[in-house]
């Protein structure tokens, strides 16, 4: 037990299952190569030790976010890698526009952060609970189209879009490529970015539920892959050029 008041129940609980552990092995997976990675491509600078104390902090709340057994833990996980994000982004951060980058990333992660917790709220206040186990077995009894999940879906969603940077809120993720190369590949590559997907592949039981909720994440994915991929054709910067390119793939 974590946190008991009234009919809120909220324990600190994990939960392993296949969905889980294809995550955690791209997350671990990849974050190995990029630690050995980073070795060499920092070696020589001034806040190497505060570098991999923020890349492992990144690690352990990626490694949360997909653990968790509910919407809390996973809440957690999800802040805990924006935190990351910001101190990566701008680790360089005597140059302003590093420094600005990284602003910019926090506060429209925080845009979908509220839609994510507005979500958290409607499911607790609709079924009781935040935990997965009892969540999902209640929704299945539900019947199609139910507006209060459709609400819990879209705001689930704006969570999604602010993370992993569709339209609107993609434009953070071009100008977090400020941060250390092993930063633009960990966090914008490969991890952070596939939070949001993750999370809506967990809820998978909700949005079955909310078809038109359906096809607007369709309307959404397929309109940031096209204009994602059109601007990466015009860049000129490589690590812009990966950027857009990376917005397109989440897209789809």
């Amino acid at each position: 037990d974590w946190i008991s008041t009234g009919s809120l129940k909220i324990p600190l609980s994990f939960l392993i299952d296949p969905l889980s552990s294809i995550m955690l092995l791209i997350i671990t997976g990849i974050g190995f190569l990029i630690h050995i990675y980073s070795i060499g491509y920092m070696h020589e600078d001034a806040g190497f030790g505060k570098f991999f104390s923020y890349l492992n902090l990144f690690i352990f709340f990626m490694m949360l976010l997909v653990l968790g057994s509910n919407y809390i833990v996973m809440f957690i996980g999800w802040e805990g890698v924006g935190l990351c994000s910001y101190l990566l982004i701008g680790f360089w951060y005597t140059n302003n526009s590093y420094a600005s980058a990284a602003k910019k990333a926090f506060v429209m992660n925080r845009i979908g952060d509220l839609g994510f917790l507005l979500g958290v709220f409607l499911i607790f206040a609709t079924f009781g609970s935040v935990e997965f186990a009892q969540v999902f077995p209640q929704a299945a009894s539900l019947v199609p189209g139910d507006s209060t999940i459709a609400l819990i879906c879209f705001c689930l969603f704006i969570g999604a879009c602010g993370k992993s940077a569709q339209l609107p809120l993609f434009t953070w993720l071009p100008d977090a490529m400020a941060g250390p190369t092993p930063v633009s590949a960990l966090i914008h590559a490969a991890t952070m970015v596939t939070a949001g997907i993750y999370m809506i592949t967990r809820s998978v039981v909700l949005f079955d539920l909310a078809p038109f909720i359906q096809h607007i994440i369709a309307i959404v994915g397929l309109a940031t892959a096209i204009l994602a991929a059109l601007i990466a054709i015009t860049q000129t910067d490589i690590k812009k050029v990966l950027a857009y390119s990376t917005v397109s793939q989440l897209g789809y």
